[in-house]
This record gives C-alpha cells, structure tokens and sequence, in this order.
C-alpha cells in the first residue's frame, strides 16, 4: 500500500490545515498542491507520484476538471469523478437521492422567467431560489411573495446562463435549524444542529450561524448513509431539515464539505478518521 497522499486545494480552511498536519503525524508522505498551480498532461503518462488524491477544491469547476483529469490518468481520488459531478450540482444530486428513494424537499426546476414564475405559482410561496451550484449560502433567496420573485429572477436574467437556471424549493416549516453531518465511508462520524442567527433564515456557519451537538439517531445515520451512497459519496457532508410533517429531508450532499464545527462541538477526531478512511487498503 502506497503512503503517498496529494491534498489538492484552492483554497486554504481549517479542514484542509488538519488534514495535513493529521497526515503528518501519521508519518505519511503528504503533499499540499494548490490546483490553480497545477497542469495535467493528458496525453501522456504520469510524471508524478501523486498516491491517493484527497480532493478538497472548493471549486465545482476545478475540483470536477481536475478529477476527470487525474482519474483519467489511473489516479486513485477522493471523491470519485462521479460524486464530484452529482454532489456538486443540486439538481443532479436531488434526482439521484429521489431514485433512492430518500425524502427531500419539494423542488422544481424551470428555464426561463416566465417558466419559473409559474413554477412558483404550483410550488406556492414563499419559496427558495437556489443556484444549482454554490456553497456557503451565496445567491439564495428567499420568495415571499410574486413581486419579491418577480425583482430577483429579473437580476438573474443578466447574469452568467448557469444562474439562468431555476432550481426552486419548498420552504420547510422547521425549527430554526438544520442538520450538519459527516460520512465517512460507511460510517456517519459526527453531527451538529446549525441554528440561524437572530432573525434570519439561513443556517451557513459563514453567515453567523451557532451549532450544538446532534444526537446520532439509527433514523439519522441510515438516511445518511443513503444519501451518501446515492452519490457515491466516500467522504461526505449530509444535509437535513426536520419538517414538522414528513421528519428528516435532505436537501444537500457536498463533495468537499467542511467539518471544523461538527470536530469542535462533537470532539471527534474526523481529520484522523478522514486519513485513515483515505489511506485505507479496503477502500
């Protein structure tokens, strides 16, 4: 077994700082690359011993390209090219945790304007607009009303055609939180609540949210195992909402997740098992 591990990035977080120096302290070979120096010959063999490639980019684009690329080239990465692909586009990732069979929230998806208004009338508001990819909260909205709809879908008609693309969700009567887990293998490794700020709705720790411990329930690890396995997911964040009605939604998986808040507040060592799983023979 090779103990040559590549933690490639394009940006530097807490998680990616704990991984190497959790790698260090294993003794393993660990290497830092930065994608954005990186370049991949793709017509010829490899020049470089790469070992296994823990994929951390928080790039979709990047962290998509450069995993077709590497496992192109036989390099072991981690996640594999088709997490990278699901887990990392909403609507793909809705559609495939539907085929398993997991509860998620209602969600629609339309292709223009007009398509998406009407979308909104059928979904009733208020309602979410999410771009089919992003992370950390950025461009989504809540619709309140036709005119509030009506004044943000406009502003996403002059933007970049991926944001022209309408991936609309339900708003789950909840409590003020969600659910933060991490999978990791075949194991779901920790748990946290995020609670939204004072009179807000969003729960993204970047945006001032608060965590606190979130019991490990069987309910709660079985649907995210599902989830993670509905993408393929090897190392994974698992998303859920607690609707007062239908119980536990998913409503996101993420490739490259964080986990600094669920290692603080459950104490578990998840650079460490992350490493281990990674560098694992049985994998």
């Amino acid at each position: 077994m090779s103990n040559k591990l590549t933690i490639l990035f394009d940006k530097i977080r807490w998680e990616e700082k704990a991984l190497y120096e959790s790698a260090r302290k294993k003794s393993i070979d660990v290497t830092n690359v930065n994608c954005n120096n990186l370049f991949i010959d793709l017509n010829n063999g490899i020049t470089e011993d790469y070992g296994v490639v823990l994929q951390r980019c928080v790039s979709y684009f990047r962290s998509l390209h450069s995993t077709a690329a590497l496992e192109g080239k036989g390099v072991n990465v981690v996640n594999p090219l088709h997490t990278s692909i699901v887990a990392g586009n909403k609507l793909f990732s809705h559609m495939k945790l539907k085929e398993a069979n997991i509860t998620t929230p209602k969600s629609i998806v339309a292709f223009s304007k007009d398509s998406a208004l009407a979308a909104l009338d059928k979904l009733e508001y208020p309602s979410v607009l999410k771009p089919t990819v992003g992370s950390w909260g950025r461009l989504i909205a809540l619709l309140n009303d036709r005119e509030a709809a009506e004044s943000v879908i406009e502003d996403r008609e002059y933007m970049f055609p991926l944001y022209q693309i309408y991936y609309l969700e339900e708003f789950v009567k909840r409590p003020p939180r969600d659910i933060r887990s991490i999978v990791v293998g075949d194991n779901v490794v920790g748990a946290i609540y995020r609670y939204s700020p004072e009179g807000r709705w969003k729960t993204n720790m970047s945006l001032g949210g608060k965590a606190e411990l979130c019991p490990l329930t069987k309910d709660l690890e079985d649907i995210c195992l599902r989830a993670a396995r509905a993408v393929s997911g090897e190392v994974v964040g698992v998303d859920l909402m607690e609707d007062d009605r239908k119980g536990l939604l998913v409503h996101e998986v993420n490739n490259t997740t964080e986990f600094k808040n669920v290692t603080r507040v459950t104490g578990n060592d998840i650079p460490s098992i992350i490493i281990d799983y990674t560098m694992s023979s049985k994998r």
